[in-house]
């Protein structure tokens, strides 16, 4: 028995990214009230379903009566890691819009009378948090690894637990890479490609955790409704692929060949820091959703990348 309880209202944060404009048209599909917080109310308006209330926020701190009354809370928003060079300036955008937010997020949360507070939060981390690992294979149970994205994503969800004492189910998506035509990763890793250039990126053994968007959407439904979901879920496909592997996909599904790999230093010239992350391993497995029975409707990359690359929605 899944102890399913659909949500039929709820907050969502990073409505207007890549994950979360699928999400919220999952949401309204399925009869769910939504609330959408937004610091731009013009260019949510643009982008958004106009059957969701949109309330401004300053990317911190929620309005104290946003979160009254709903009944679960979906936490994505969060400062793109791959946009720049790690500076000093970046690092602290990047924490601060997952740490520092989430933080004020359940800080709103103790102050809503517990007859109308939310009975579930669903915050969003990053397979980041197991650092480099090599072949070692990456259940929720693993331990947290080194790196800025590992120490990130510690206290993330270190903050995002702390909704737990206000009594809400907490739940923490370490999301691997999301695949998904219209933007994040893919298109980028794509372009190369398109013109001839693509190629491995280093050797081409680092694990490769990823998962389709609509995979993603529907286990963050699944976490809402299934109250079995609690604490760490990793939100990525059972199949991860080495680098390599990946690279050979897209050959395939663009019809372009593989032939130039990118070694790691000339990634480390032009990335600093941010290179460590591409050549990053984490062979990270969705444990938890397999468990519950969550069943992925794409399991292997190849499909992946031909439903986003190929296929017209």
């Amino acid at each position: 028995m899944n102890d399913a309880q659909s949500p039929g209202s709820v907050l969502v944060t990073g409505a207007t990214g890549l994950v979360g404009r699928r999400l919220l048209d999952a949401l309204l599909a399925r009869g769910s009230a939504v609330r959408v917080l937004t610091r731009d109310l013009s260019r949510g308006a643009a982008a958004l379903d106009p059957r969701a209330l949109l309330v401004r926020w300053d990317g911190l701190s929620p309005p104290p009566d946003a979160l009254d009354s709903v009944d679960a809370v979906v936490h994505l928003a969060g400062e793109p890691v791959f946009g720049g060079r790690l500076n000093g300036a970046r690092r602290r955008r990047i924490r601060e819009s997952r740490v520092v937010s989430t933080e004020h997020l359940v800080s709103a949360l103790a102050t809503v009378p517990a007859e109308r507070r939310p009975r579930t939060f669903v915050c969003a981390s990053a397979v980041g948090y197991y650092g480099d690992r090599g072949d070692e294979v990456l259940k929720e149970s693993a331990a947290s690894g080194g790196g800025f994205l590992g120490e990130v994503c510690r206290a993330w969800e270190q903050a995002a637990a702390g909704a737990e004492a206000h009594g809400l189910r907490r739940v923490s998506l370490r999301i691997g890479v999301v695949l998904a035509r219209e933007g994040g990763a893919l298109p980028t890793m794509a372009l190369p490609f398109r013109f001839g250039a693509g190629g491995r990126l280093g050797d081409g053994r680092q694990w490769f955790p990823w998962i389709h968007a609509d995979d993603l959407v529907a286990l963050i439904l699944a976490t809402l409704d299934d109250v079995r979901y609690s604490g760490a879920v990793n939100g990525v496909a059972p199949e991860p692929a080495r680098n390599v592997d990946l690279t050979r996909a897209l050959g395939r599904a663009l019809h372009r060949p593989t032939l130039l790999p990118a070694p790691a230093f000339a990634l480390r010239a032009a990335l600093g820091d941010l290179a460590d992350e591409l050549l990053a391993s984490r062979r990270a497995i969705p444990a938890a959703a397999l468990a519950r029975g969550f069943t992925f409707r794409y399991s292997e990359v190849s499909a992946a990348l031909t439903a986003e690359l190929l296929e017209t929605r």
